[in-house]
């Protein structure tokens, strides 16, 4: 008797449901790179305009360095014309103020008195910037020997000293014109001979204002008849 073959039974066999959740998410991640490299590259097709502005930061660093360079003090590099303008000019001021606060509280006229008020007001802080500017330079402010920064002598002092009323106004103005004019001199030569940008600045400043206060000066001196 002959036994019949066996015919195997093929079973269907399924997709596991893990494997198409992988291929679902593959095809996601796909799709969600493809849209970051869109996004990308339409970024840098809009990114020129920005290159514009980094400059301008570029350029801001670069001053913000040049002027942490130049110290707390603002002034940049000196030469010896820049030193002897600041320490000279800081003794002359340091005259002008003594000048200037006896004057506040003697002169007789309001006119001379606000004039000495505004010389205390400008010169106290340019004494202040040029000591700044010294430290910065490693120099101490040293003396001048021989030239008398007050521009005043021992007599003029005295004579001012003893005098009173409109008489002291007088010589206060003459005094203080002699003491401005030796001062716009220093000026002119820190500009002819300066290469500290702030000092140069500066010399040119006080030459503007003292010129303006001679003036000035010689006007009260006619009304005081002087």
């Amino acid at each position: 008797m002959t036994t019949p073959a066996h015919t195997p039974v093929s079973t269907p066999v399924s997709t596991p449901a893990p494997t198409r959740t992988r291929r679902a998410r593959g095809g996601a991640l796909a799709a969600a790179t493809g849209a970051a490299l869109a996004a990308l590259l339409l970024t840098g097709c809009g990114a020129q305009p920005s290159d514009h502005t980094g400059g301008h930061g570029s350029e801001a660093g670069a001053a913000a360095d040049q002027t942490a360079s130049e110290g707390p003090s603002g002034a940049g590099e000196a030469n010896e014309a820049d030193v002897e303008f600041a320490s000279g000019m800081v003794v002359h001021h340091q005259g002008a103020l003594d000048m200037a606060q006896d004057a506040v509280q003697r002169a007789s006229t309001p006119e001379v008195r606000a004039l000495a008020e505004r010389v205390v007001a400008a010169q106290q802080p340019e004494i202040d910037q040029m000591e700044g500017w010294l430290a910065t330079w490693g120099e101490d402010g040293g003396s001048h020997d021989g030239h008398d920064m007050a521009g005043m002598g021992a007599d003029d002092a005295a004579a001012l000293a003893a005098a009173t009323g409109t008489e002291y106004d007088r010589l206060f103005l003459e005094q203080m014109t002699a003491h401005h004019r030796d001062a716009v001199e220093m000026a002119q030569q820190e500009r002819a001979e300066g290469a500290a940008p702030e000092a140069v600045a500066l010399a040119e400043r006080i030459e503007a204002d003292q010129t303006a206060e001679i003036a000035e000066m010689a006007g009260l001196l006619q009304q005081l008849g002087g």
